[in-house]
């Protein structure tokens, strides 16, 4: 954000735009090439690994993904400065490999597999400000240049800088100097709104930039974790990188022909390159239809984060499209896994193919509205479609990426289509099966025993059952514990009665059907998550799990040990958890305008519990903890800030759809 010469006193905003979409670039790069190196990595010992050697390189490759995913929270850090200076954010970026002068000389980027030399760029990156360490081999520039001008210019310019650090302590100057000249309000005069908070992700960094000191903190929250950090910052990405250096060093060591990656291509293309130099035409049929259904699902997701940051808080949109690009990543992963281990083709017989990250020509922000919902509806619904041919294969990543796209079409398609007055009136959600003939009691489908009463028809699902006894201990004659044979018997109660003994099931294993013509189960007047003591989340509210119904009442792991995710299977118990039901409340208590309505709950893979909607966490004994439209909570058990997510999931390798 630096001027382009010494007697410009502060940059215009046009000049401090164009260094924030520099940086947006830069950290966008930075995440693609970290990506891709993490996808060339093996995961099976039946991929030439010994047992100690994959345990190595899964706990490298669980390190370079949480350096790519920081890297993100550094890309909206800089996305929502940008907002608050009154712009719109950089979301595409372009091809690789960058032609030179899109960046400094010394910084250069490309796609490349992992190895010594891609790990030591990575490092190089990284380094710390004075730091001697050496590029990898074959990054270096092929060519010296200087951008800038000599004299004073109102177009705006790239500038020099030896490391990224650098890079943003000149991003710091020239907002300090925009503030003096401008005022804090003057300067920092965006629509707040329009940024993305962690309401809205679970990304480090995602904080709402208001002042000067916010968005001072996020660039020196950038600096620190990552580029530019002293090499004494604990996690910082240059030691990370250093420490996975250090083992691979004592691995090859002990084995000269250890390699813990496919040889991907370095720069990938789809088409043949008209500059053919440093680049690799991927021809193999199948490897063309991956990187090109991998590619697609990149490029939608740049969509729909541009829209995120065109709807406002608190339209759900914002949420919708957040969550679907987050998605879109991860239905990625499996696909760019899969490229890395497929021949790019008769002209490249050397290498494997890898996913090429084609940016989109132009990938501004759709007009808010029923167009742009349409849009990404049919996308998604195109990209299930041929997730749903590539899988014909029976590969197990591509089949895995076509289950989570048919998810995130199913989401759009729900979150976008319906007419938000009609969802919230639509018919009660909880209904599981069709009443069977009177001459059939009771049966058992999909899990669920169906018992008929006289007037009320009884419904239990044995998965949900946490066993909190409810049933035997309200209602002994309707619940038989521990005998043979029929053990549910809806008309020796008051069927009155029996309601709301089901109504006290926390988990939702217990439901009913009225056959007297009163009204079933209803959804609650207050949406409540309930944190039991070393125990699960307890749910009340018009559920929707993954964007299915899933009733009123539900109970969700949070130990992490669950065989049954989400939902808890009493495992908490075998594994020694231990957390409070008793949270400290929180500062975000402020009443809701409105406290009911449906409540979505998103299992986040490896991940926590995203929770969209009205929603009123509260301890064991109904004290309030925080009342939220939108929060990730903790579900590996590990969070130091339980209920909510910390992050700590990523560090201690939890596993979970």
């Amino acid at each position: 954000m630096a001027s382009n010469h010494p007697h410009l006193s502060a940059p215009s905003r046009e000049q401090a735009l164009h260094a924030l979409y520099e940086a947006a670039e830069l950290e966008h790069c930075l995440m693609c090439t970290y990506l891709y190196a993490a996808f060339s990595l093996k995961t099976s010992v039946d991929e030439g690994l010994t047992p100690a050697q994959l345990e190595a390189v899964m706990r490298w490759r669980r390190a370079i993904l949480q350096v790519a995913t920081e890297e993100m929270g550094h890309l909206v850090a800089v996305w929502n400065i940008t907002v608050a200076l009154g712009g719109a954010p950089r979301i595409g970026r372009f091809n690789f490999p960058l032609d030179p002068g899109i960046l400094p000389a010394g910084v250069v980027v490309k796609l490349a597999p992992f190895n010594l030399a891609t790990l030591q760029h990575f490092i190089y990156l990284e380094r710390p400000a004075g730091s001697d360490e050496p590029d990898g081999e074959g990054f270096t520039s092929d060519r010296s240049f200087v951008r800038g001008a000599d004299g004073p210019r109102l177009t705006p310019m790239g500038v020099d800088y030896d490391t990224v650090g650098q890079f943003y302590e000149k991003l710091g100057e020239g907002l300090r100097r925009m503030v003096d000249i401008h005022g804090e309000a003057g300067a920092l005069c965006g629509t707040p709104e329009l940024q993305l908070t962690d309401a809205d992700a679970n990304l480090p960094g995602c904080k709402r930039v208001i002042c000067l000191k916010t968005a001072l903190a996020a660039f020196d929250a950038i600096v620190t974790q990552g580029e530019g950090a002293l090499e004494n910052v604990e996690d910082s990405h240059y030691r990370k990188f250093a420490a996975i250096r250090t083992e691979y060093q004592a691995l090859l060591a002990e084995d000269p022909l250890f390699i813990p990656a496919f040889p991907a291509a370095t720069n990938p293309v789809m088409r043949r390159p008209p500059r053919p130099e440093g680049r690799v035409w991927i021809e193999d049929a199948r490897a063309i239809a991956t990187v090109d259904l991998a590619n697609t699902a990149y490029g939608l997701m740049l969509r729909l984060l541009g829209y995120a940051y065109a709807v406002p808080s608190p339209d759900p949109d914002k949420a919708l499209s957040v969550d679907l690009a987050v998605g879109l990543m991860r239905a990625i992963a499996p696909l760019a896994e899969r490229a890395a281990r497929l021949p790019a083709g008769p002209s490249n017989p050397q290498c494997h193919a890898g996913l090429s990250f084609i940016a989109l020509r132009d990938a501004s922000a759709f007009p808010p509205g029923p167009g742009a919902r349409r849009f990404f509806v049919e996308r998604l619904q195109q990209l299930t479609e041929a997730a749903l041919r590539l899988n014909e294969q029976g590969d197990a990543r591509t089949a895995a990426a076509a289950t989570l796209l048919q998810r995130l079409a199913q989401s759009a398609t729900q979150g976008f289509e319906l007419d938000r007055a009609a969802s919230t009136a639509s018919a009660p959600v909880a209904a599981v099966a069709a009443p069977p003939s009177p001459s059939t009691p009771s049966t058992v489908e999909d899990g669920i025993e169906r018992v008929e009463g006289e007037k009320l028809t009884l419904l239990f699902e044995t998965r949900r059952c946490i066993h909190a006894r409810f049933c035997v201990t309200g209602a002994p004659t309707v619940f038989l514990a521990n005998v043979q044979g029929p053990w549910i018997h809806p008309d020796t109660m008051d069927v009155e009665r029996l309601a709301d003994i089901a109504h006290a099931c926390p988990s939702g294993a217990i439901q009913y059907r009225r056959r007297d013509g009163r009204p079933d189960e209803t959804a609650p007047p207050v949406n409540l998550a309930g944190t039991r003591e070393a125990g699960p989340y307890a749910f009340r509210g018009e559920l929707y799990l993954n964007g299915a119904p899933a009733g009123y009442r539900a109970t969700l792991c949070r130990c992490g040990a669950s065989k049954n995710k989400p939902f808890c299977d009493g495992s908490h118990h075998d594994a020694g958890f231990t957390a409070s039901g008793e949270p400290p409340t929180g500062k975000a208590t402020d009443m809701l305008a409105v406290r009911n309505g449906p409540l979505h709950v998103e299992p986040q893979p490896n991940g926590p519990l995203k929770v969209r909607g009205n929603l009123e966490i509260v301890s064991g004994t109904g004290r309030m903890v925080a009342r939220v439209t939108s929060a990730f909570l903790c579900r590996c058990g590990g969070s130091k800030n339980k209920p909510f997510c910390d992050g700590t999931h990523a560090t201690i390798g939890f596993v979970a759809d």
